[in-house]
């Protein structure tokens, strides 16, 4: 007969078997499942309307803003984007590149300064392919005349494929309409899908007088993205102006004051008209880059309504005793 004792220590075993196992069950931590990445084949899209960055934080000894005078405009251009911290700073290896110059009219060429300077053009052109980019493409919506004739007259169409760019006629099935929940006024636009989709936005308008404007920079240049330009004059075009900036963020702008318009722009055709600056302007911050270039013409920064409102809304500073500025004689 089996001694009670033994059964007990037995049973005894048993149970604090068990007790040990549901202890160590319950230290041990619940797998969780992998957060999904984007993968090259299936980027993270970016929402329709969604402002892109600017450009990514420089290190502290970059400036703001580089302002480059001298001779040649290409070399001008190079050296005012190497003082900014490199065109690396903005292009990365694959990107999809636009580049939106001020091709404006089919009229007049470069030496009117009615459109923007084309060896600046492919001097940027040729900075973004030589940092990788996938793709450059050059594009804009002309007012008067056609794009083609736009783009062969103001000499930027032979430069940009010279560079090895491509340049692109806008067409109106890519308009998509886009809301501005940051718009004062202008709280949605058709504007062209591709500059949305795009990985970087180089904005490279041309100094110039404007009857309307006042001055034609930036932030205004990129009223050369959207369809219905005539809501803006109607609706209030500096608060217009600086809505749509709200929308379109370029990570970089290039000011090209090589010729300056100084009078009945937009389109000019009187070389008297012109001014030979010899200046190239640049920065991450557009509304900076258009408070300096108003200085140029004798103008303070906040006479220019969108600069004004611009910064306002927090696009950029137009105090240029705020930020760093670097100047480079060449």
């Amino acid at each position: 007969m089996p001694d009670p004792n033994d059964r007990r220590e037995f049973i005894r075993g048993l149970l604090l078997l068990s007790a040990a196992g549901l202890a160590a069950c319950a230290s041990k931590p619940t797998p969780q499942p992998a957060a999904p990445t984007a993968t090259a084949a299936q980027p993270a899209a970016r929402p329709t309307g969604e402002a892109r960055t600017p450009s990514a934080i420089p290190p502290a000894a970059t400036p703001t803003l580089v302002v480059s005078r001298g001779g040649d405009p290409a070399e001008l251009t190079r050296r005012a984007i190497a003082a900014l911290g490199g065109i690396e700073r903005f292009v990365k290896p694959g990107a999809n590149v636009i580049v939106k110059p001020n091709i404006c009219n089919a009229y007049h060429g470069p030496e009117y300064a009615s459109t923007t300077n084309p060896n600046v053009v492919a001097a940027i052109v040729a900075l973004c392919l030589g940092a990788g980019a996938q793709r450059v493409r050059v594009m804009d919506f002309p007012f008067a005349g056609s794009p083609q004739a736009s783009y062969e007259t103001s000499g930027i169409a032979a430069a940009v494929v010279a560079a090895g760019g491509q340049m692109e006629m806008m067409n109106r099935l890519k308009f998509r309409k886009t809301a501005i929940p940051q718009g004062k006024k202008l709280r949605s636009s058709n504007i062209y899908g591709d500059i949305l989709d795009a990985d970087v936005v180089i904005n490279i308008p041309i100094a110039k007088n404007h009857g309307s404007a006042g001055l034609t920079l930036g932030m205004k240049n990129l009223m050369g993205v959207i369809q219905d330009r005539n809501t803006l004059h109607a609706w209030g075009l500096h608060q217009c102006i600086a809505d749509l900036n709200t929308a379109i963020r370029p990570q970089l702008t290039v000011v090209d004051a090589y010729r300056m318009l100084m009078a009945n722009g937009p389109t000019g055709g009187n070389l008297d008209d012109v001014k030979q600056a010899n200046t190239v302007i640049a920065s991450a911050d557009g509304v900076a880059a258009d408070a300096y270039a108003a200085t140029l013409f004798g103008i303070q920064p906040a006479e220019i309504g969108y600069i004004k409102l611009g910064a306002e809304l927090g696009l950029g500073t137009m105090d240029l005793s705020a930020i760093k500025i670097e100047e480079i004689a060449v």
